[in-house]
C-alpha cells in the first residue's frame, strides 16, 4: 500500500528544489559525522532517498533543513550500528579489519583535527550551530534534546576549543 502524500503536486516540486540546494550543507554535515568523504557522499544520498521517501510527511511551517539534518543523523547511526555488526563479523576473519576503516591523519585538515578532540556530543553541537548555521532550537530539534541542553553542549565545546588554543596546541601552525 502506497503512503499518500497530503502535498500537492506544486509543493512536491518546490520542496525537492529546496531540499536540492539544501545539498552542499547536507555533503559538509556527513563529512564531520562519518569523516570519510566516499562515506559521507552514500550517507548523503542515502538522506536524499529518505527525504524523498517521507516528503509527505514534512510539516509546513518546519525547518526543511532541520528535518533532513534529523534524517541524515538518524541514517548515520543506523549505518554506524550496521558497520559494527559488519566489523565484529569481519574481524573473527581478519584481524587488521578495523585498520582499514581508519582514516589517514593527511586527510584531516590540521583545524579539523582539533575539532575531533572533542568528545562527540560536544563536536556534533557545534557543528550543526557553528558550520551548519543552524539555531539552537533547530540543532536541538535534531539531537532529541532541550534547546538549553544545546546552548550547553556548544558553550562547552567552545570553552574547550578556547581552552587548548591558549594552552598551546595549535595543530594548524
Amino acid at each position: 500500500m502506497a503512503y499518500e502524500s497530503p502535498l500537492s503536486a506544486e509543493q512536491a516540486a518546490s520542496l525537492r528544489r529546496d531540499l536540492a540546494a539544501l545539498l552542499p550543507e547536507m555533503r559538509a554535515y556527513a563529512r564531520y559525522l562519518v569523516r570519510d568523504s566516499s562515506r559521507s557522499d552514500d550517507l548523503v544520498q542515502d538522506t536524499i532517498v529518505r527525504a524523498l521517501a517521507a516528503l509527505g510527511q514534512f510539516q509546513e511551517n518546519t525547518s526543511l533543513k532541520a528535518w533532513v539534518f534529523t534524517i541524515q543523523r538518524n541514517a548515520f547511526y543506523e549505518q554506524r550500528r550496521r558497520s559494527r555488526r559488519e566489523d565484529s563479523a569481519l574481524q573473527a576473519h581478519f584481524d587488521t579489519a578495523g585498520e582499514a576503516l581508519q582514516p589517514h591523519a593527511s586527510q584531516i585538515s590540521d583545524m579539523a583535527r582539533m575539532l575531533w578532540t572533542l568528545p562527540p556530543l560536544l563536536r556534533e553541537a557545534l557543528v550543526l550551530v557553528g558550520a551548519q548555521e543552524l539555531t539552537h532550537e533547530e540543532a536541538a530539534e535534531i539531537c532529541a534534546v532541550p534547546p538549553g541542553t544545546m546552548r550547553a553542549r556548544v558553550s562547552r565545546a567552545r570553552a574547550k576549543l578556547a581552552e587548548a588554543f591558549t594552552a598551546g596546541e595549535r595543530p594548524w601552525e
